[in-house]
């Protein structure tokens, strides 16, 4: 009796995301042992800040897991390539929204959500850019609109230090005081957790359109 292999089957279409995830965390505790992993976590987390649509959390939880005692200047790291992000995507919104403009409107929204977006940055200028530092809200979106907005740069500065340190630091300081049991529980509930994850995101797409 001839024997044959059986082709494994192909995993089902919701485990594609988490696997990819845990191909990020094991390639992310790859660079923690490296030279390059302070450069890796600070280009993640910039780019996230106005254009790359991976957020820095997954990154920075996983070079800190793998280092407690860098945990806290992970966070800085972190920080910093975000708040600059940040700054990017403010200068694309104000220096290039003229060039853009026929593009959006109407095409990708209206003039009179684009009216409405305003007059949030009018109203709650640094309320929303903290929201959106601190929270799932896609940061990038506030920070090209604060741009286009012309808030002022100060208070959008402001905001995003304290919005986006709080949210590292908090992050590094959960990992730092239990790492370990942080450390087994991800590694065992990783599929979960990255739904969850993915979930927030959607419920901070859905924030930004209650909000406008």
């Amino acid at each position: 009796m001839d024997k044959r292999e059986v082709a494994p089957h192909a995993p089902p279409w919701y485990a594609y995301p988490a696997m990819l995830m845990r191909r990020i965390y094991a390639w992310v505790l790859h660079w923690s042992a490296t030279p390059y992993n302070v450069p890796a976590l600070f280009v993640i987390a910039f780019a996230e800040s106005s254009f790359f649509p991976v957020p820095p959390d997954v990154l920075l939880m996983a070079m800190a897991l793998s280092m407690l005692r860098q945990a806290f200047f992970y966070a800085l790291i972190c920080s910093v390539g975000s708040v600059c992000g940040g700054l990017f995507g403010y200068g694309i919104g104000y220096f290039l929204w003229e060039k853009l403009h026929a593009f959006f409107i109407p095409h990708i929204f209206s003039q009179v959500l684009f009216d409405a977006v305003r007059l949030k940055y009018e109203m709650y200028s640094f309320w929303v850019v903290f929201l959106a530092a601190f929270t799932p809200i896609p940061y990038k979106i506030f920070t090209i609109a604060a741009g286009v907005c012309g808030i002022s740069l100060p208070g959008f500065l402001l905001a995003s230090v304290v919005g986006r340190s709080l949210r590292f630091f908090m992050v590094a300081g959960l990992l730092y005081c239990f790492g370990e049991k942080m450390k087994r529980f991800i590694e065992r509930y990783f599929e979960w957790l990255t739904l969850a994850f993915a979930a927030l995101i959607v419920v901070g797409f859905l924030l930004v359109k209650k909000m406008i």
